[in-house]
C-alpha cells in the first residue's frame, strides 16, 4: 500500500477537526494503524470531561499518536499500552514530540494491565476494544476495576447503524460479505450494542451512545480508506448503507460504600 499524501494533506485540513489540523499530515499517515486516530479522538473528546493533570490509560494505542495528541491538547497524564508496538518505539515517538513527562508507553496484554484498582481518572480506547472486549467479562472483570469511581470510560469503534446479529450469514449484507472474514466484521456492532454491553456489567451509567454526527462515522471510514490505498474497499463499497463509528461514552458508578 501507498499512501496518497496529497490526498492527506487535503482531507486533513478539515475545519470540523480544528485539533487535528494542527498536525502535520504525513506524520499522522505514518502512525496508521487501521483507523484516523486524531478524527476519532477529537469526537470522543467533545463528549467527554478531560482536565489538565488527570491519569487517563490509553488502550490500544498502537504507535501512540493519539496519546501524544491526548497530552499536547488536553494536559493529560497518558498511560500509552499497545501489546503489538514495542515501548521503546513509542518512547522514542513521545520524546520527539516533547511529552516525555506526560505520556507513559508501555507493551503489555490487555488481559494483564499491570496498574492498581481505582488508579485511572478516564479511560479511553480508540479502534481496539472490539478485538477483545466483546465478551462478558472483560469489562467487569479487568478495565472498569482500574477506573476510579465517578470517572469516565470513553470508546470509539468501528461499527454498524443497525446490528447485524442472528441467522447467519443470511443477514449479512451482499455487499459485505466479501469483507466479513478478512475484516473481522463479526466483531463490528452498533451503537445500541455496545450500550447494552457496557450496561450488563452493572458497574456503569452509559451518557453517550450514537454514531458520529451527518454521516460523519461513514465519511471518516471512506476518507481513510482513500488515503492509505486499502486493498479492501470495504467503504466505498458500502457506499453509507451500513458503515459508521460509534461513539461510546459511560460513567463509573460510585460503590456503595462511598
Amino acid at each position: 500500500m501507498t499512501p496518497n499524501l496529497d490526498l492527506a494533506r487535503e482531507l486533513l485540513a478539515n475545519p470540523r477537526y480544528p485539533r487535528t489540523c494542527h498536525y502535520d499530515p504525513e506524520w499522522q499517515v505514518g502512525l496508521e494503524m487501521g483507523c484516523p486516530t486524531f478524527w476519532l479522538l477529537e469526537s470522543l473528546c467533545d463528549e467527554m470531561e478531560l482536565k489538565p493533570g488527570m491519569r487517563v490509560l490509553d488502550l490500544g494505542c498502537g504507535k501512540a499518536g493519539g496519546s501524544i495528541f491526548l497530552a499536547k491538547e488536553f494536559g493529560l497524564q497518558v498511560w500509552a499500552v499497545d501489546k503489538m508496538v514495542r515501548a521503546t518505539e513509542n518512547w522514542e515517538r513521545i520524546r520527539k514530540a516533547g511529552v516525555a513527562d506526560r505520556v507513559f508507553p508501555l507493551r503489555c496484554d490487555a488481559l494483564e494491565l499491570p496498574f492498581p484498582m481505582d488508579f485511572f481518572d478516564a479511560v479511553i480506547a480508540i479502534n481496539s476494544l472490539w478485538f477483545f472486549a466483546t465478551g462478558d467479562t472483560y469489562l467487569p472483570w479487568y478495565l472498569l476495576p482500574l477506573l476510579k469511581p465517578g470517572s469516565q470510560l470513553g470508546i470509539v469503534a468501528p461499527g454498524f447503524y443497525t446490528e447485524i446479529a442472528g441467522d447467519y450469514p443470511n443477514r449479512i449484507p451482499e455487499h459485505l460479505k466479501p469483507y466479513w472474514d478478512s475484516c473481522s466484521l463479526a466483531a463490528w456492532h452498533s451503537a445500541e450494542w455496545w450500550r447494552q454491553h457496557l450496561l450488563k456489567t452493572s458497574q456503569v451509567e452509559v451518557l453517550l451512545a450514537d454514531n458520529f454526527p451527518d454521516s460523519e462515522g461513514y465519511q471518516t471510514y471512506l476518507r481513510w480508506e482513500r488515503i492509505i490505498g486499502y486493498p479492501e474497499k470495504i467503504a466505498e463499497d458500502d457506499a453509507g448503507r451500513s458503515i459508521t463509528f460509534v461513539r461510546l461514552v459511560a460513567r463509573k458508578l460510585q460503590t456503595e460504600k462511598e
